[in-house]
């Protein structure tokens, strides 16, 4: 009884804090959960990033939406990256259930089925705000780095923005891109080799695959206008709440170039816009990445050193990135040092590669006098997890085998009629999933080819035209003497014979 009650004061002491904070379970003792042991996150820290880990199955999920609704609660947006399609019931309350409401007895936290504001997002042509970005926003380095170019390649794209920079070309989209890179290779090629430098076809051609292969994976519905502003994950609604703004990505899992192209341009636009927070003691905007090895595993190591740099600068922007994935291995150690909030759900060890995994996570987290972690690790059930957080000083909270709350939403998809009123109240639809191809580089350029053709069959015609009359007049001379020579007469008269006898005759005279 001293050792529960020791436990208790232990994980009280090291969960209160001075300003607002949320509240995700109740500690657990040699499987006993204590009441009112409460485990909390300081708001203050949620910037500092997270992870949430776990095996299928064991609740990563719902600790996602358990912490999406809690951060709306306290005004803060989120935006969650939903691959499985599972998240859109937020914006319906839970029905409730006999064993939510034991659950939460246990917690010592009553239960509250509420619905949440959602906005749903899209990257392709699934309902949904569409998302798009063009590719003069991305910028020559960025653009080499999403199609992982060499250093040759990334400098021809360098000219090409110079170039369409200069030349007051806009490039929206990867048909704008497209057909500079053509132009630079053959109409264009002594333009550009003039003012810029020789462009090596083979290298241009290189360049063309790689766009090709980024259209194959869904660029071409990506890359364009109307642009999204990262300012409208920002909204709130009539009473102060966040909206939960869910990008549906249950098409693009098999296109994880796609995602990746997805993610940087946001993180860079986010990075770029958003003013410097400092410690504003709360986020202004927290992202949940599920199925984050997705970014990781297909990432060129270029596009890993820039996520990698992001989200070691994003948080003084006051934006807080939390993956989501099944083991943290799946996470670079560059960016798994950054996370500061770990809910770790249980591991399955049915391999010796399993076995070693755990041990290396288990020595992820803070020694503990309560806990062998590795042991733990094993033995959590569904809807439990490991949880440690930073405290309001940036100090790691005690770590504490957590049993955690259960979502106060539907932890389940909407219906279709659920799913076509809420796109209907939209405010963001109408704005952005306009079509929009206005003049650019393509069209620009297309002109420009085509009023370079007509010149040039103007100049040819005129040459010809002129060609033609000299031809003539020189004809009609040759015709001259051909039909003088033809006439017997002339002939006769301009005979040998005849001239020199015209010739001595008048020699006679003369005498």
């Amino acid at each position: 009884m001293a050792k529960k009650q020791q436990f208790f004061d232990y994980i009280v002491k090291g969960n209160t804090f001075k300003g607002e904070s949320i509240t995700l379970g109740a500690a657990m003792l040699e499987g006993e959960t204590i009441t009112n042991a409460l485990v909390k996150v300081p708001l203050k820290t949620l910037n500092r990033h997270g992870l949430i880990a776990g095996a299928t199955g064991t609740g990563k999920t719902k600790t996602l939406q358990v912490l999406a609704e809690n951060l709306s609660d306290k005004g803060v947006p989120v935006l969650l990256m939903d691959m499985k399609g599972d998240l859109s019931g937020i914006a319906q309350p839970s029905p409730g259930h006999p064993k939510i409401d034991e659950r939460h007895e246990k917690i010592g936290i009553p239960f509250n089925a509420k619905k949440f504001p959602v906005e749903i997002l899209s990257l392709s042509k699934q309902g949904g705000v569409r998302l798009r970005a063009t590719v003069s926003e991305f910028g020559p380095v960025l653009f080499s780095r999403i199609l992982n170019v060499s250093e040759t390649q990334a400098g021809i794209i360098s000219v090409i923005f110079k170039y369409c920079d200069d030349n007051k070309l806009p490039l929206l989209d990867l048909k704008d891109f497209k057909k500079v890179l053509q132009y630079a290779t053959n109409e264009g090629k002594a333009e550009l080799a003039k003012d810029y430098g020789r462009i090596s076809p083979a290298s241009t051609g290189a360049i063309l695959r790689k766009i090709v292969e980024l259209e194959q994976q869904g660029g071409d519905l990506f890359f364009g206008e109307k642009s999204f502003e990262v300012e409208d994950l920002l909204r709130v609604d009539e009473e102060g709440r966040g909206f939960v703004n869910i990008l549906r990505l249950t098409d693009i899992q098999d296109r994880p170039k796609l995602f990746s192209t997805f993610m940087l341009s946001l993180l860079a636009e986010i990075y770029s816009t958003f003013p410097e927070q400092g410690d504003s003691g709360r986020p202004e905007l927290v992202i949940f990445i599920d199925e984050a090895h997705l970014i990781f595993k297909q990432a060129s190591d270029a596009l890993l050193n820039q996520i990698e740099s992001i989200v070691k600068l994003i948080r003084s922007k006051g934006v807080g990135l939390y993956f989501v994935t099944q083991n943290p291995t799946d996470i670079p150690d560059a960016v798994l040092s950054q996370l500061g909030l770990k809910v770790q759900h249980a591991l399955r060890a049915f391999t010796a590669k399993d076995r070693k995994s755990i041990k290396l996570t288990a020595e992820n987290y803070p020694l503990s006098d309560y806990y062998d972690t590795a042991q733990v690790l094993t033995s959590l059930g569904i809807g439990e997890a490991l949880v440690t957080a930073l405290n309001e000083k940036g100090i790691p909270t005690p770590l504490s085998a957590t049993l955690m709350r259960a979502p106060m939403s539907r932890m389940d998809v909407l219906e279709d009629e659920e799913l076509k009123e809420l796109l209907k109240q939209s405010k963001l639809i109408p704005k952005y999933n306009e079509e929009i191809d206005r003049e650019s580089a393509y069209e620009l350029l297309n002109k420009k080819i085509e009023t370079s053709e007509k010149l040039a069959k103007k100049e040819a015609a005129t040459k010809s035209s002129s060609r033609r009359s000299s031809k003539r007049s020189t004809s009609g001379r040759s015709s001259s003497r051909r039909r003088s020579a033809q006439n017997p007469f002339v002939k006769v008269l301009t005979s040998p014979t005849v001239i020199r006898s015209v010739l001595g005759i008048l020699g006679k005279m003369m005498r």
